[in-house]
């Protein structure tokens, strides 16, 4: 493991809101807006950009945690741009802080976690199964 970055540094994601993006259930549009889900899956790639370049060729980032505070919506068309910054990096261990704005407005905070671990013992964790 590699660990080039420190307390404080940051990385950005910009990810455009396409309908496919939107709160829906079993094909049943709930809002017109960004998802929770959607929400999540892009805040957790802004922090794994951190873990893709400490990461060595044999081991893997495993995400521990992920908290979402709403404030507000994102349309359809919004670009949304995720800012992820280090909390906490001891160890094997990553915890992230992020927030995501269209423009000045803030659309959600919270924190990720995650871990990295050799590739090997994640395979024997999942064929244990």
């Amino acid at each position: 493991m590699q660990s080039p970055f420190n307390i404080g540094d940051t990385l950005h994601y910009r990810k455009v809101v396409t309908p496919e993006d939107v709160a829906a259930f079993h094909g049943k549009e709930v809002h017109p807006v960004c998802s929770t889900f959607a929400l999540a899956r892009d805040i957790e790639w802004t922090s794994r950009q951190f873990v893709l370049q400490m990461c060595d060729s044999d081991e893997e980032g495993v995400g521990t945690m992920l908290t979402i505070t709403h404030q507000g919506p994102a349309f359809v068309g919004d670009e949304v741009v995720f800012t992820a910054r280090i909390l906490h990096l001891e160890g094997h261990e990553l915890r992230c802080t992020y927030e995501a704005r269209v423009g000045d407005r803030l659309i959600a905070t919270g924190e990720t976690g995650q871990k990295i671990m050799k590739r090997s013992r994640l395979e024997a964790l999942f064929n244990k199964r």
